[in-house]
C-alpha cells in the first residue's frame, strides 16, 4: 500500500535548550479539522497542547482513514501493508510497539492508529459520522461550514485533512468502449479472491500496483503487469534488516555486509538485471521517484507467475494490443493508476493548481486565503505521520501569530512571498505524482529554519509530554535513533 515512505531518514532531533519558554495565550478564535485520518488526528493534539478551540468533524464511523477497510470509498485492500518500516513509522511520542513485525499490515495499522487516538484522548474531541458537506469563506478571514447534519457554523480558520488516496485517477486508453471485460480501478479491489478464473492484467507499478500484480500471480488463470517506464524494485531488507532501517543509520547492517553508497548501485547489485525478468531498465535514479518498495513482484515474474507487458496500445473486444504489438486476451483490467489531489468540499477556485496539485506553501499553507490550511496534501520519499506532526507545528506557530500580532507581518510575508527549493537539487521524473514532490531531508532542515527564527523548539518524543494522559511506564516501541 501506498503511505509516503522510506528514504527521507529518520534525523535525531533533540529539543533546542535555546528556545524560549512562550507564556500561554487565552484563544479566542476558533478552528475546524475536516477528517479524521492520521494528519487530522496529529492537527488535533497540536492544537490541544497550544489550548486552541476547535470543532473536529470525521464522516466515518472510527479513526482509521484509508486503512479501516470498512470505511466508504477507502483504497485498502487485504494484501496491504506499511511500505515504511516500524523503525521509521510512527507518530511523535507514540513509536510503533516492537509486537508489531516490520511492515505491519492494514489492520494492524488501523489498530495501532486507534490506539494512539484512545491513548491521547482524541475521541473524546472528534464528532464522527458528521461530514463537511460545503465550506466557503467569510470576510475577515472567517469560514463558513454546512454539515451532514443540517447546521451550519462559522469559523475563524479552516484545517483541511482529506488524505490523498480516495479520487481515483483513469486514464483513456483506445478502445475501451468495445471492451467486453471489466475494467476497474484499483480503489474498488480489495482481495486475490475477486480475480480466481480470471485472465487479470495489472496497469501501473506503484506500490499499490506490485501489490496487487502479487495478488494476481497467486489467484489469476493468467497475471499480467503492464508498466510504461523502468522502475527500481527496493527490497524490504537488507541482512535480514528493515531497508529504511539500515540507509537511516538505525540499525547497523550484518557483519561482513558491505554496502554501496552510491544507492542505485546498492539497489541494482541487490536486485539485479530487470530486463531478464521482461521488465524495462531503470530510467532514472532511485531517489527521483517515489520509492517502490517490493521485490515479491520480481519472484513471481522470475517464476513465470506473473508476465511483464509493455504499455497499452489499444483495448479489442477481447483483450488488449500492446505497444509492442502482442495480444492477450483479458477479462479484467486493473488500473493502478494513483489518485487524484481533490478537496470536494472546497471550491477548486480557492487554490492556485499546478498538475492536479495545489499549490501550497511548504505544502501546508493557502497563499490566497490566510487562515486556510492543507494537511497530508505532501509526496516524500519518508515515513510520514512525523512530518505531519511538523506541518501541524507550523499551522500552530500560524495560528499563535494571528491571534498575539507575534511575528505576525513575517509569516504573512512567507506566506506571499517565499519561495525556496524544497527539492535539495534533486532531478524527480516529470510526472504529476512529482510535481510537489520534497527531499524530506532539505523540507525538515527548511522547517527547522523557522521553528528556530520564530522560537519554537524541535519536536521530539517528549515534546507532547505536557499533555499526556497517565499511561504505563515501558509502553513505548522502537525508540530510533531520533525522531524522524
Amino acid at each position: 500500500m501506498s503511505n509516503h515512505s522510506t528514504f527521507g531518514g529518520s534525523q535525531s532531533r533533540k529539543r533546542s535548550d535555546a528556545a524560549p519558554v512562550r507564556p500561554a495565550v487565552d484563544y479566542t478564535r476558533k478552528y475546524v479539522i475536516v477528517g479524521g485520518g492520521p494528519a487530522g488526528m496529529v492537527m488535533a493534539r497540536a492544537l490541544l497542547k497550544e489550548g486552541v478551540p476547535f470543532d473536529w468533524f470525521e464522516r466515518h464511523s472510527d479513526f482509521g482513514g484509508i486503512w479501516d477497510m470498512n470505511n466508504p470509498g477507502t483504497s485498502m485492500y487485504e494484501s496491504a501493508h506499511f511500505i515504511s518500516s516500524t523503525y521509521t513509522s510512527g507518530f511523535c511520542g507514540e513509536p510503533m510497539p516492537t509486537s508489531l513485525p516490520d511492515y505491519p499490515n492494514w489492520w494492524q495499522i488501523r489498530d495501532y492508529i486507534r490506539e494512539f487516538g484512545r491513548r491521547w484522548g482524541l475521541y473524546e474531541n472528534v464528532a464522527f459520522n458528521t461530514s463537511v458537506e460545503h465550506a466557503e469563506p467569510l470576510p475577515e478571514n472567517r469560514w463558513r461550514v454546512w454539515l451532514s447534519d443540517d447546521r451550519v457554523l462559522d469559523y475563524d480558520g479552516l484545517i483541511a485533512a482529506p488524505g490523498v488516496t480516495w479520487h481515483p485517477n483513469v486514464p483513456k486508453f483506445a478502445g475501451t468502449e468495445t471492451f467486453r471485460g471489466d475494467i476497474r480501478h484499483s480503489v474498488t479491489f480489495r482481495s486475490g479472491q475477486e480475480l480466481l478464473g480470471k485472465r487479470v492484467m495489472i496497469v501501473g507499478a506503484g506500490n499499490s500496483g506490485v501489490d496487487i500484480a502479487s495478488d494476481a500471480a497467486r489467484h489469476a488463470t493468467r497475471a499480467l503487469f503492464s508498466v510504461r517506464r523502468g522502475y527500481r524494485y527496493v527490497p524490504k531488507h537488507i541482512g535480514g534488516i528493515p531497508t529504511d532501517a539500515v540507509l537511516n543509520g538505525i540499525v547497523e547492517p550484518p557483519a561482513g555486509l558491505s554496502l554501496s553508497s552510491d544507492m542505485n548501485t546498492l539497489i541494482d547489485s541487490l536486485v539485479g538485471d530487470l530486463t531478464r525478468l521482461g521488465l524495462p531498465a531503470p530510467d532514472h535514479d532511485v531517489l527521483s521517484s517515489h520509492p517502490i518498495m517490493n521485490t515479491q513482484v520480481l519472484h513471481h515474474l522470475s517464476h513465470g507467475d506473473l508476465v511483464a507487458k509493455p504499455d497499452i496500445g489499444h483495448f479489442t473486444e477481447t483483450g488488449v494490443v500492446f505497444t509492442d504489438n502482442t495480444f492477450e486476451e483479458l477479462d479484467l483490467v486493473l488500473l493502478c493508476t494513483g489518485y487524484e489531489y481533490k478537496i470536494p468540499f472546497l471550491d477548486e477556485d480557492l487554490f492556485t493548481w499546478k498538475a492536479g496539485h495545489p499549490q501550497l506553501y511548504l505544502n501546508v499553507f493557502n497563499r490566497d486565503h490566510d487562515s486556510l490550511y492543507v494537511l497530508g496534501f505532501i509526496e516524500f520519499a519518508d515515513a510520514a505521520y512525523m512530518r505531519f506532526d511538523e506541518m501541524a507545528q507550523l499551522v500552530v506557530m500560524d495560528i499563535r501569530a494571528r491571534e498575539t500580532g507575534e511575528h505576525r507581518e513575517a509569516l504573512l510575508e512567507l506566506k506571499a512571498n517565499d519561495r525556496p527549493d524544497l527539492r535539495g537539487g534533486m532531478a524527480y521524473i516529470d510526472s504529476p505524482r512529482h510535481v510537489n514532490y520534497v527531499e524530506s531531508h532539505t523540507y525538515q532542515r527548511y522547517l527547522s529554519t523557522l521553528r528556530n527564527r520564530f522560537g519554537w523548539p524541535d519536536l521530539d518524543h517528549s515534546y507532547y509530554d505536557a499533555i499526556r494522559p497517565e499511561r504505563a511506564v515501558g509502553e513505548h516501541g522502537h525508540e530510533p535513533g531520533g525522531m524522524q
